[in-house]
């Protein structure tokens, strides 16, 4: 995960997710984290757009059979690197109301 990091994230990269500190090191640390709690978690893409130096994507992260999310991120790119990032989730409800689901 570091290398990945290291090729595609701006060395002055800052992020907006309220469960981390907004530096660089705290979200890898968490992206870190995360990863060792959910071994098998898998995301798949539903939609990538585009517009000028953003782009967003939504995605769906299961992190076990019981656990499903819809994730969308905000990424602002600056010289081809990740600059910037939002991001907004929610849990896939099992008993929603709302027949077209989130995906």
């Amino acid at each position: 995960m570091r290398e990945a990091y290291e090729k595609y994230v701006h060395p002055d990269f800052r992020h907006h997710n309220a469960y981390f500190k907004g530096d660089r090191e705290s979200l890898l640390t968490g992206m870190e984290e995360n990863a060792r709690k959910f071994p098998n978690k898998t995301y798949e893409t539903m939609r990538i757009l585009e517009d000028g130096n953003l782009v967003a994507m939504h995605g769906k992260v299961t992190l076990s059979p019981d656990s499903q999310w819809s994730v969308i991120h905000i990424f602002r790119f600056e010289d081809d690197l990740i600059i910037e990032e939002w991001e907004a989730s929610q849990e896939v409800l099992k008993d929603s109301p709302n027949e077209n689901r989130v995906f």
